[in-house]
């Protein structure tokens, strides 16, 4: 490349930088001026924009650039003299003009000349109608996204970010600062490193503590030795033992010295050292966090835009633009607060007819704000349009079969906003190109969580209504409930935590085979954590059952822990990417003594929940310690792929005082046999993914599982059926068609005695 070239490109690039931020003046500034074409420092802020940017295309010798920008500077000037007044239709084309300049800078796009072409055409006749018959204008095609992703990320790998303004010393006096531009990659590892930084200077605590107390005994030495030596003074002791006993008294002052001055510069060190690393942390996530604005680029022009192609007239107002957030929070959030806008001025602001008839004024309003609350961003999108049809909502309701019309006739309005938020849930009776895809709230409502956040509807019929979200401010900070379970520490992010409790005993409620307790008036399903997490069970003292009650959509669930050690801000640090997910976890993170805790995953571990509760493998939450008749009851594995003859096992063998674990198929037996202990495994043989006689097969060839006692139980009653389930190493086989309750259970009683042994 020659001088020339690499000159040229340079120039070409500071077109494009300038261009982006010229555009954005220009679409702040004829958003303003659609609302009042009057306004005198608005019209002078756009002229301006489009006269640099005309000079700086005829810099770099583009000239489509020069003819746009000249051809709005004309619009702008002539708005300026009052020789025109800017209505719609010129605003209109001066918006599609600043598109075509953000294009133009773009290299790349083979179509711009027939566009610049007919630009120029269309301003021409707006400028002089008298000239050329002005064709009848419509905005341009708006470029709507794509159904929203379950996880969006930058189409860049690694991008490069500008971290946090720098001021450099050369310009102080100017007021100037220096931006600097990094790479994503190189921002996150010096935030990991200075996380890790924060942490190890807290494992420096304990060996202070060792110090300090080092620092007590040798005290208790030094008088013990006082005491000895008056003793033996008044026992006439020889002036060789006396010698001795005050050179060790010498000596222990010395080292008590020693002690005393480096437990002082221990502490010193351990508290500076403390307080930079905290500086570092604060200084690193200071450089990824970014004004909440920069989420807002085209969005006021997205909702303009937006409502004209619908004939409504509306208006967004933001409020908090300087909120701080993490640049990866704003990646993230883009997404689902642009669905929420287009969902504002779609189902919200009504037509201007009929605004004016229900007393509104006919522009409509959208307003959107962001403020910092406890550790969280708090964004309101709220419109003053007619709030959501409450009869239409029951009707859709009970149309798509999701709830019976007499339930839902009871339903609150808070329960009825919820089911807006299902997947493939509309309000829409037919599909546009806005509306009617049943690809929604519930994407929204999936993405905010993956933040760690929470989205809520309000809404009041006839006035508007309002998308309440909280997310945390950064994703490398979490802040969280870290609890016990089986002697390791796990953490609950507190966005999923309704409460915490200390329940009685005998507050535990065995409902339909399940545990229940009952708080605020309804009852909560409680599950034991170490369960979940294949954590051994506690040894609890029976006195009280600590629980962590946590939130999907309107359904709660307790979760049993043995300790609640307290709320912690965890910094996030990523498991190996070699481990694959890891079942009901998300991360890890350090605690202040060094020890390592495990973040739960709490979508997934509600996932876990409703498979050990559909299987009907749910163990009961000891109340106290376990009596001896407790203890010895035998547990039986059923494992069938028919809920009816599932539940027909289970109910005759747990009347009978078995324990009683069920599996739908081979597979999820085989996963369960593993994992918990059995006395007897009645399986059927025809079942999917794994069929009876693979599961007996595999179990004789497991030196654990080879002794335990194996029924079948099938529908086929041929002699080869027969023969081959023994063969398979079955130690009993009964047909289902034949056998009645007594066969099945003089069976088991055969096999492994009664309940109790």
């Amino acid at each position: 490349m020659t001088p020339e070239q690499m000159r040229d490109a340079s120039l070409l690039e500071l077109f494009s930088l300038e261009a982006e931020a010229q555009t954005q003046v220009l679409s702040a500034g004829l958003l303003a001026l659609e609302r009042n074409p009057t306004q005198a420092d608005q019209l002078e802020a756009c002229m301006r924009a489009a006269h640099s940017l005309k000079g700086a295309a005829r810099i770099v010798g583009v000239d489509a650039g020069v003819s746009v920008a000249h051809v709005m500077e004309d619009c702008l000037v002539g708005a300026q003299e009052g020789r025109l007044l800017l209505r719609p239709e010129h605003i209109d084309a001066l918006l599609q003009g600043t598109d075509l300049l953000m294009r133009i800078a773009t290299p790349g796009d083979v179509s711009i000349d027939a566009a610049v072409e007919g630009f120029l055409v269309q301003m021409a006749a707006l400028l002089d109608p008298s000239a050329v018959p002005a064709p009848a204008f419509a905005p341009p095609p708006m470029q709507l996204p794509e159904p929203l992703p379950v996880d969006p990320i930058a189409a860049d790998p690694e991008p490069e970010v500008e971290a946090a303004p720098v001021r450099s010393g050369k310009r102080a006096g100017e007021g100037g600062e220096r931006v600097l531009r990094v790479t994503a990659e190189r921002l996150n590892s010096l935030l990991d490193l200075s996380s890790k930084s924060l942490v190890e200077t807290q494992r420096l605590k304990p060996y202070l503590a060792t110090l300090q107390r080092l620092k007590r005994m040798h005290g208790q030495s030094i008088r013990a030795l006082d005491g000895l030596k008056h003793q033996l003074e008044s026992t006439g002791q020889s002036p060789e033992v006396q010698d001795a006993l005050a050179l060790a008294q010498r000596l222990l002052g010395e080292t008590q010295q020693i002690l005393l001055q480096q437990a002082s510069d221990l502490d010193e060190f351990g508290w500076q050292a403390s307080q930079r690393a905290q500086l570092l942390y604060d200084t690193a996530l200071a450089c990824r966090m970014r004004p909440f604005a920069d989420v807002l680029t085209g969005q006021s022009r997205m909702v303009r835009d937006l409502g004209r192609s619908l004939g409504k007239q509306v208006r967004l107002e933001i409020e908090g633009e300087k909120t701080q957030v993490d640049r990866d929070v704003l990646e993230k959030l883009e997404a689902p607060l642009t669905h929420l806008l287009r969902n504002a001025v779609d189902h919200g602001i009504e037509l201007p007819e009929r605004r004016l008839l229900a007393g509104k004024p006919m522009e409509g309003q959208i307003r959107l704000r962001a403020s910092h609350q406890a550790g969280l961003l708090v964004l309101e999108i709220s419109d003053d349009g007619g709030g959501v049809d409450l009869a239409h909502l029951r009707q859709s309701i009970v149309e798509r079969q999701l709830s019976p019309a007499e339930t839902v006739e009871q339903m609150s309005e808070a329960e009825l906003l919820t089911f807006l938020f299902l997947p493939g849930f509309s309000l829409r009776d037919r599909v546009t190109e806005v509306s009617g895809r049943g690809v929604g709230l519930d994407a929204v409502q999936h993405m905010v969580r993956q933040l760690r956040g929470s989205i809520e509807l309000t809404q009041t019929s006839g006035q508007g209504s309002c998308f309440h979200l909280e997310v945390p401010l950064t994703l490398s900070v979490v802040r969280s409930l870290v609890v016990e379970v089986g002697a390791e520490a796990y953490a609950f992010p507190l966005a999923h935590i309704e409460r915490t409790l200390e329940l009685p005993a005998e507050a535990i409620v065995q409902i339909e085979g399940r545990q229940h307790f009952w708080h605020e008036g309804r009852h909560i399903g409680l599950v034991s954590a170490s369960q979940l997490l294949n954590r051994p069970p506690s040894q609890a003292d029976g006195q009280s059952i600590k629980v962590v009650v946590i939130r999907e959509r309107e359904m709660l669930y307790g979760v049993a822990v043995e300790r609640l050690i307290g709320e912690r801000v965890l910094v996030v640090m990523p498991l190996d990417a070699r481990l694959g997910k890891v079942q009901d976890i998300s991360a890890g993170a350090l605690l202040d003594d060094g020890a390592v805790v495990l973040i739960i995953d709490v979508e997934d571990l509600l996932r876990s929940v409703e498979k050990l509760l559909s299987t009907g493998r749910l163990e009961r939450i000891e109340r106290g310690q376990r009596s001896v008749r407790e203890a010895a009851r035998k547990r039986v594995l059923v494992v069938d792929d028919s809920l009816t003859v599932r539940e027909l096992q289970r109910k005759l063998l747990s009347n009978k005082g078995y324990e009683v674990a069920v599996a739908v198929d081979g597979m999820d037996g085989w996963n369960a046999l593993r994992s918990e202990d059995f006395d007897l495994l009645i399986t059927d043989i025809d079942m999917p993914r794994m069929d009876g006689i693979e599961l007996v097969t595999l179990l004789r060839r497991d030196s654990r599982l080879q002794s335990l006692p194996v029924m079948v139980v099938s529908y086929k009653d041929r002699e080869e059926d027969r023969r081959r389930g023994l063969d398979a190493g079955a130690d009993y086989y009964l047909a289902k068609a034949s056998f009645h309750d007594d066969a099945l259970l003089d069976a088991v009683v055969e096999l492994i005695g009664g309940a109790q042994g």
